[in-house]
């Protein structure tokens, strides 16, 4: 899927014998010398890439609507979810639906007090071994927790973890940075499963 919707991408942005690409798409394009070298490649700022995105708020426990946000909710602090403890964010956007991945949610855990995602993939069960490798590769500490389970009737993987546990994760991040950071893990795990 990478090797086709990555250059489609680049090719979309090309400005004269330039293109603005996000970091992911960059590394990927280098590394798999996918691009014309006389194309220049510049980075986006990744604060650009969810202005766009489709984002909501919940309630845990009847998952009634709380309300849709615009792009500058991103902008609060992940500390909203524990300020907040009975909400938790739904995010859809063209950037997951590039990478296979049906949408995002984030909320605090109401037992461990740690930050939890919850994705929805599109890829075949066939794909279990390298999906669980990728997340025990990239999460570690005693409390770190991930569940991958294939759903057969709508043939998608759910997987919760602990976002606690990734390598970038600090306390104090805003929520765009987090889904910067989830963005960048679940490139890494698309380019994994696809490879």
């Amino acid at each position: 899927m990478l090797k086709e919707t990555i250059p489609a991408y680049i090719k979309n942005e090309i400005n004269g014998d330039k293109a603005v690409i996000f970091k992911e798409e960059l590394n990927y394009a280098i590394k798999n010398q996918i691009i014309d070298q006389s194309i220049e490649l510049i980075e986006e700022d990744g604060n650009k890439r969810f202005l766009n995105a489709y984002i909501e708020r919940g309630d845990k426990e009847t998952e009634e609507f709380l309300g849709e946000e615009t792009s500058s909710f991103l902008e609060n602090p992940i500390t909203y979810f524990k300020d907040h403890m009975n909400e938790f964010m739904y995010m859809e956007s063209e950037w997951f639906g590039k990478i296979d991945i049906e949408s995002v949610s984030f909320e605090v855990d109401d037992l461990f007090k740690t930050y939890d995602v919850l994705i929805g993939l599109k890829k075949q069960k066939k794909h279990e071994a390298k999906i669980k490798s990728y997340f025990a590769e990239k999460m570690h500490g005693e409390d770190a927790r991930f569940s991958p389970m294939f759903n057969q009737k709508d043939g998608i993987w759910e997987i919760n973890f602990t976002f606690n546990h990734i390598d970038g994760f600090y306390e104090e991040m805003s929520i765009g940075e987090a889904y910067q950071l989830i963005y960048q893990i679940l490139f890494g795990l698309i380019e994994t499963v696809e490879s």
